[in-house]
């Protein structure tokens, strides 16, 4: 065996992953290494990628790496189909940990950006004490239909934009206060989400509200979530209530992938000074959070004036064609995408939960 590559199977096992080894082979000065990620997830073999070439570079600098990552998951787990939607692919929860984050507004704008791509979406305002969306919507005092689907009486969305909308604020007078118990609010819920006629859609995103509480598993109880996405703006108050959201999701009970983390009010630009950037709650919390919870980041959106005042007039910022916002708001959308694909790839259907106890969930059965 060649001084190379001892050296290089020792420096494999000071990193402590030379059991992941496949295959080593040296010629010349030049180092074969196939090596193998258990994670499937592309920002975990990059991470692994990195790490490698940084410790060969800096330990065996004469030694060129041509480095190749295999990627060995376990075996798929039969498919759970849990209480699904019928003609719905994919549910998508947004969540917080704590209000006045700007979910609401990323939820409108993520589901306008994923029409303009093309895709066929829907937007449960799940948020049952403060409904905005058919204010961002622009379709307040509209009520939904009843239509008869194979016999059954349904409530038909509210469509605006492409997007099939459904929210407490449209049974709800403007100016009236929902004033309910949990088991009350979850039963408005199940309506909303039963006995509706969502129809064929590529994505249903629902708007939850802040934290991690009774409509939260309500939810993960009636539908089986696909996964979700946290917000979060980046101060450590606010950052610290992220981190809890993402600890529900990842409960062994509840076990619902989350396919990333997007940092709202990021920093702030006027609109004379684009190019300056001042960044008013901190810099990269959410980022770096995302790193120490082992989570995609899915990207950052700018603190600017022209997304409020786009919600507040009924018509989300993503409704633009190629302005800066707007192609901000794709790319995240975009990023979410791969995430979602990366999860369906390499997980089953997540399952509905039945709630057991004040203290935990179970996972339905079937």
């Amino acid at each position: 065996m060649s001084n190379l590559k001892n050296q290089a199977i020792g420096l494999l096992e000071e990193l402590g992953v030379e059991k992941w080894m496949k295959n080593i082979q040296v010629i010349g000065d030049e180092i074969i290494l196939d090596i193998v990620s258990h994670s499937p997830a592309m920002h975990e073999r990059k991470r692994l990628e990195q790490a490698l070439k940084a410790a060969f570079a800096e330990q065996l600098p004469q030694a060129n790496l041509k480095l190749n990552i295999l990627v060995e998951t376990k075996e798929k787990l039969p498919e759970i189909k849990g209480n699904e939607i019928p003609g719905v692919k994919n549910i998508v929860a947004i969540s917080s940990g704590k209000g006045g984050v700007g979910k609401s507004t990323v939820s409108a704008n993520l589901a306008i950006s994923l029409q303009k791509m093309g895709f066929k979406v829907g937007l449960l305002d799940a948020d049952i004490y403060g409904p905005s969306m058919p204010t961002m919507f622009d379709v307040e005092g509209a009520q939904p239909h009843s239509v008869q689907v194979d016999g059954k009486s349904k409530m038909k969305p509210i469509e605006s934009y492409g997007i099939k909308l459904l929210s407490i604020g449209f049974f709800a007078g403007t100016d009236q206060a929902v004033v309910w118990r949990g088991p009350m609010a979850a039963k408005a819920l199940n309506q909303m989400i039963r006995d509706a006629h969502w129809g064929e859609l590529d994505f249903l995103l629902i708007d939850l509200p802040p934290g991690t509480g009774d409509i939260h598993l309500s939810i993960v109880q009636q539908i089986p979530i696909t996964g979700a996405v946290i917000v979060s703006t980046p101060q450590n108050i606010a950052l610290a209530d992220a981190r809890k959201g993402v600890a529900m999701f990842k409960m062994e009970a509840i076990n619902v992938p989350v396919l990333g983390i997007i940092e709202n009010m990021a920093y702030f630009t006027p609109a004379e000074l684009p190019e300056n950037k001042y960044y008013i709650f901190g810099q990269n919390g959410a980022k770096n959070l995302s790193e120490k919870l082992d989570v995609p980041f899915l990207g950052e959106i700018p603190l600017v004036q022209s997304i409020r005042e786009a919600a507040d007039v009924g018509r989300p910022a993503a409704l633009q064609d190629n302005t800066p916002v707007s192609n901000n708001y794709e790319k995240i959308t975009q990023n979410m995408i791969v995430s979602l694909v990366e999860r369906n790839d390499t997980l089953p259907p997540t399952e509905a939960v039945r709630i057991t106890t004040m203290a935990g969930c179970s996972a339905v059965k079937k």
